[in-house]
């Protein structure tokens, strides 16, 4: 319900058209300027129309400037006409971002395509980080719904982007750095240490009618930020943007100990404390997305399998850095706090059964063993005993699971599945690439394979190459296509930067910036027979590499760069990182 006055004001002799909106102190306004405009123009029934005569031959133009005030605040337009953007103000910046990203050369046009339009999708996405070099940005989540600063969407996508632009990471960092919660604030689902889940700016912010200023009902940002500093370091060697975050970092592990773990049991929990807070606070995060066997949703506090994973990967990597830093007691405890929660995780999380972990502990600490995909990240994080990744991989990729253009959120055979539900039988792109990384850190190469061609054959049949946020589960047949969800964001930061880590996934990247090295575990199935990758970027060093298949095996050559400084290296040796 509108709850402020809308007036809209034409000034005929200027011409300028202004649409505003105000209630009580809160204020926005839109002003609509025509320029380089030599025609009469008049404003009716919601239209600027022009009145023109073109004689044959002739070009008419006319540019629309759009200016925003938003509080005191005024936004004007940029003063260049968009014909030349690509040499405006804004332009000169997206030029030297997209010179700079990782560039992808192959065979396979489908790929190519996918990999620009994500790379294009990002650059759409980007949020300058204020006070910093202009190349600093944090990406947003998408459009239209999700254009605002998010933690979990935030971290994800500067991870996947962790080869190809490594420096949203220092955006993503520094800003949710800044915003990490201080007090308690049950309305707002705060608690120190915590990394917020969203920010708005909107009248209903403004009015602290939703929590959202920032709000902080996420239980898997915090653990996210710290996988993401030590990322970051593997990735750029900057030991100052270690040192700047260390804080932070201190802060994230005090409230994993403190808060995320709520009752002591050495697992990880959420439940809202806030009358408009969110039920469900890991990634599948809507209200009806985790549900017992039977369809019941599940009541809480609600220990998800993932963020056991989320948590013992953060300490694992944590102890690495706190190894850097000489504090060797310090790495020791966190070590040992992932053993533990390594081996009781797999003791109470695994079903026997059915070869398969429980999605969660519900309320009373019983396993809810409804069939859905986030076991898979569990891989990812490592969570997973060699032993035990077979089975793990292979319930992912039955029929029930299996669409055959990725992987499911939930099982066909479960009575809340629909394929069209946004959580709830929908197959989302970066759930799967997560899930394909997990299958190559355990050596399932031909796996992660099959499902990087899935996802990139989906992501071919929609406009312009651009992979939306989710689609739907339907069965994959050789009449049918896949089904883009009707409200999907596009772009969408998660969905654009699965092309980058189903990439990774082929290719098996292993930084380590501080030594210096690349390692590196190709492997290319025959659909994507060659890639050259130029303008990969470790620490202050730059490549240029080339990947080809030769007959069963995946070749490569460093043709720009130093050479020595990337090795082939299986990832698949330890996937297990507590053991480092």
């Amino acid at each position: 319900m509108r709850r402020g006055r809308i007036t809209t004001d034409w000034h005929k002799n200027e011409p300028r058209l202004t649409a505003s909106y105000r209630n009580r102190d809160f204020r926005r306004d839109l002003v609509v300027t025509p320029q380089r405009n030599a025609a009469p123009c008049v404003f009716a029934n919601g239209r600027i129309s022009f009145e023109v005569a073109i004689k044959p031959g002739q070009i008419w133009h006319t540019c629309l400037e759009y200016s925003a005030i938003v509080g005191t605040h005024h936004y004007t337009a940029p003063g260049q006409c968009i014909a030349h953007a690509h040499s405006s103000e804004l332009g000169k910046p997206l030029e030297e971002w997209c010179k700079t990203v990782l560039k992808v050369r192959t065979s396979n046009q489908e790929f190519e395509h996918l990999y620009r339009q994500a790379v294009e999708d990002m650059a759409a996405l980007r949020l300058p980080v204020e006070g910093t070099h202009h190349l600093e940005f944090t990406p947003v989540a998408g459009i239209p719904w999700f254009v605002a600063l998010f933690g979990r969407d935030t971290l994800i996508a500067a991870l996947q982007n962790a080869h190809i632009y490594p420096d949203f990471s220092r955006g993503a960092l520094d800003v949710l750095g800044r915003f990490q919660a201080i007090e308690t604030d049950d309305y707002r689902d705060q608690e120190p240490g915590k990394i917020l889940h969203e920010m708005r700016y909107g009248e209903l912010a403004h009015f602290k009618l939703i929590p959202h200023t920032p709000y902080f009902g996420t239980a898997d940002a915090t653990p996210l930020y710290l996988i993401l500093l030590h990322t970051a370091w593997r990735c750029t060697g900057d030991w100052g943007l270690v040192e700047r975050h260390l804080d932070n970092a201190e802060r994230c592990l005090e409230w994993i100990d403190r808060c995320g773990d709520r009752d002591g049991d050495g697992f990880q929990e959420y439940e809202t404390r806030s009358p408009v807070g969110y039920a469900n606070q890991s990634w599948k995060d809507s209200g009806d997305a985790v549900v017992y066997p039977d369809g019941r949703l599940v009541k809480g506090p609600k220990a998800l399998c993932e963020l056991q994973g989320y948590v013992f990967d953060a300490w694992s990597r944590t102890a690495e850095i706190y190894d850097a830093l000489g504090k060797a007691e310090r790495a020791e405890a966190l070590r040992k706090k992932a053993q533990l929660l390594f081996e009781r995780f797999n003791e109470v999380f695994w079903d026997e059964d059915t070869g398969f972990y429980a999605y969660c502990l519900d309320g009373d600490k019983q396993k809810v063993l409804t069939v859905a995909s986030n076991p898979g990240h569990c891989l990812w994080s490592g969570i997973v005993p060699k032993e035990r990744a077979q089975r793990v991989v292979s319930r992912l990729l039955q029929r029930d699971m299996w669409s055959g253009w990725g992987i499911r959120t939930l099982s066909a055979r479960h009575p809340a599945y629909n394929p069209l539900s946004y959580q709830n039988g929908a197959v989302w792109p970066h759930d799967n690439g997560i899930i394909a990384m997990g299958f190559k850190r355990y050596g399932f190469a031909e796996e992660a394979a099959r499902v990087a061609r899935a996802v990139t054959d989906a992501g071919s049949y929609f406009a312009l190459y651009r992979m939306p946020e989710l689609y739907a589960g339907i069965e994959r047949e050789d009449t049918n296509f896949p089904v883009q969800y009707p409200d999907a964001n596009v772009p969408q930061a998660w969905a654009a930067g699965s092309i980058f880590t189903l990439l990774d996934a082929l290719l098996g990247f292993d930084p380590d910036a501080p030594s210096g090295k690349l390692y590196i575990d190709p492997v290319l199935p025959d659909w994507l027979p060659d890639l050259l990758l130029t303008d990969l970027r470790l620490g202050k060093q730059v490549f240029d590499l080339r990947f080809w298949r030769d007959g069963g095996e995946t070749r490569f050559e460093v043709q720009k760069g130093d050479r020595h400084a990337v090795e082939q290296r299986r990832l698949a040796a330890d996937p297990h990182p507590s053991s480092r």
